[in-house]
């Protein structure tokens, strides 16, 4: 077996250089109460988003199987690959960017509408005030 070997990425000074910032910038890994000290961390994604999301997915999954699309042309024209569309449709990519939902639903002939509302406070049991959205009307 005569293999090519892909040959070796030749870095610049510049390119070393960016990598060690970023390696520098991520060498620090956090602990979850460092990140809630710095108020940056809002916890868990909540499930009520999650599944939001979820059946996001799976109506778009319907158009996509409505319009006679296979998974093959919508790669084409997401420029994403046939294994991430389908980790996607079938739930195994559960954090999925709005660029990737985004493009997903504009190769199926659908539109991603995305809204914001004012955020509604209620009261928990500890006397502390929770704050919580509607996220889809």
């Amino acid at each position: 077996m005569n293999a090519k070997r892909a040959a070796k990425p030749r870095w610049t000074a510049a390119d070393r250089a960016c990598h060690k910032a970023i390696r520098q910038e991520f060498e620090h890994c956090p602990t979850q109460e460092e990140l809630e000290a710095s108020g940056g961390y809002e916890g868990p994604i909540k499930s009520g988003a999650y599944f939001t999301v979820k059946v996001l997915i799976q109506e778009l999954k319907k158009a996509r199987q409505a319009a006679g699309l296979t998974l093959a042309a919508v790669s084409k024209r997401t420029g994403m690959d046939q294994a991430s569309l389908s980790r996607l449709e079938n739930g195994r990519q559960p954090n999925p960017t709005v660029d990737t939902l985004w493009r997903y639903a504009c190769a199926v002939g659908r539109q991603l509408v995305l809204t914001h509302a004012d955020a509604v406070a209620t009261e928990r049991g500890n006397g502390k005030t929770a704050r919580s959205s509607r996220r889809f009307p």
